[in-house]
């Protein structure tokens, strides 16, 4: 009986620790309204990396309504959209090697999907806040979120 009650005990000890991976990472959806699903991402500072995984939920092509995400500073959003439309589609509208971005994935369009891990120590020693957005030319003025390190 003890056995039993162990094993069980233990059961659910490992239900717990494969929901909390699971929090280490989330689901972000952009359509071809130039919307995200979500305003807010938390991060669990008990993760070490986090994963954002995004989903274009539209019809059109990457280059006319492409989304990525690019997890920055908040004061670094606009430098960084400024820089990558120099940049163009080819390099997802990021300007290459800039120190200002934490993470970001490439851009993808309707239908497609894409994901970026990042290391919750670089969110943590970025320091607050922390914003989420899509570099797309014109995107981030209504694609944009905030990141919270919990």
């Amino acid at each position: 009986m003890k056995t039993r009650i162990f094993l069980a005990l233990l059961a659910l000890g490992g239900a717990s620790s494969a929901h909390a991976a699971n929090n280490c990472s989330v689901n972000l959806e952009g359509n071809d309204a130039m919307k995200y699903n979500l305003t807010n991402i938390d991060v669990p500072k008990s993760c070490a990396n986090f994963t954002i995984n995004l989903k274009h939920t539209g019809k059109m092509a990457k280059n006319v309504m492409g989304h990525n995400v690019v997890v920055a500073k908040t004061a670094d959003m606009g430098g960084i959209d400024a820089d990558g439309i120099k940049a163009g589609l080819a390099s997802d509208y990021l300007k290459a090697g800039d120190t200002r971005i934490i993470g970001h994935s490439k851009v993808v369009g309707g239908g497609e999907s894409t994901s970026v891990s990042i290391p919750v120590a670089k969110l943590t020693a970025a320091g607050a806040p922390l914003s989420f957005f899509c570099s797309f030319p014109g995107h981030s003025a209504l694609m944009k979120g905030t990141v919270t390190l919990k």
